[in-house]
């Protein structure tokens, strides 16, 4: 057994095609078949459900995978503070993998900000998954760190680090009679057509529950799973949108689209950085987590404030 097999047998279970996964690993197809199929004559065990293209694990192999990610997980780890030792942390290199909610995608980009600030060398790859798909690719290793909520979502065996409160408003274009006032409830927003987030989002989720506690049932006219969007329906169809109040700061001074708070009930919510609680922990995680507690100094001076 080598680390090339399990490299093999991991980017078999994420392309999920067999030719896909050797062209990720530079290897051909064949070469990619043998070397798991040596994996299996080693182990005594089947891994791979047999057939002319890919079909799955077997319950062995999904075992073997489970193993093989820990194992890769922790040979990353293992390489990065061995170059943190050699090099020291100014020249560390990397990648680091970032789940993040939707609806914190503009924090992450912030947080990318002070993290290469500091560590230029290191690549950083953020995805935007739902607050279950990051507990998931936390578990499978697939991600290093997710930026998530931290009291509406189990995060037990996971080492948190706060960094902003998330607060919510009713975004609506300049010209819209709402956009005049300093403050709407939940239920007035209810009356108003409105865009928001699919409902497989935490984020929304939130949203429904303080319509339910105000005793509205609004109506939404658009659903997608991405911010920007939201945004650009707002502006385009005149619809209003229920958006953390940290956007307009995105949005910039330029932008035609006015954030009023939204009250009765006052809503908000913890987002922070999480990882897997282990020992000893990645140099890229410990680093990360770090920076997650300078970039929550740094917004306490802003609207954003924890």
């Amino acid at each position: 057994m080598d680390i090339r097999q399990l490299q093999y047998l991991s980017a078999l279970a994420r392309e999920k095609h067999f030719t896909r996964a050797a062209q990720a690993c530079n290897v051909t197809q064949p070469t990619l078949s043998e070397r798991i199929r040596q994996l299996e004559e080693e182990l005594g065990v089947p891994i791979v459900e047999r057939g002319q293209r890919f079909h799955g694990f077997t319950t062995e192999g999904d075992r073997v995978l489970k193993w093989a990610q820990v194992i890769l997980d922790n040979w990353s780890a293992m390489r990065q503070e061995i170059n943190q030792l050699r090099e020291g942390d100014a020249q560390i290199s990397g990648r680091l993998v970032m789940a993040v909610i939707p609806s914190a995608l503009p924090i992450a980009a912030r947080l990318a900000k002070f993290f290469r600030a500091a560590h230029p060398n290191v690549d950083m790859v953020v995805l935007s998954h739902t607050s279950i798909e990051i507990l998931r690719s936390l578990d499978d290793f697939s991600a290093d760190v997710g930026l998530t909520y931290l009291d509406n979502e189990p995060i037990s065996g996971l080492v948190a680090r706060p960094v902003y409160r998330e607060r919510y408003c009713l975004f609506v274009r300049h010209d819209d009679p709402l956009a005049q006032l300093r403050q709407v409830t939940w239920a007035e927003a209810a009356v108003h057509p409105l865009a928001l987030l699919t409902p497989n989002m935490q984020n929304r989720r939130i949203v429904d529950r303080a319509f339910q506690s105000a005793g509205a049932s609004p109506v939404a006219k658009v659903e997608t799973n991405s911010l920007m969007n939201l945004c650009a329906n707002v502006r385009e169809t005149g619809l209003a949108a229920v958006m953390p109040e940290y956007v307009k700061s995105t949005l910039g001074p330029g932008s035609d689209l006015v954030a009023v708070p939204l009250v009765a009930p006052d809503v908000e919510h913890a987002v922070g950085l999480v990882a897997i609680d282990r020992s000893p922990m990645p140099p890229l995680v410990t680093i990360a987590l770090g920076t997650a507690t300078l970039l929550a100094d740094d917004l306490k001076s802003t609207t954003l404030g924890l």
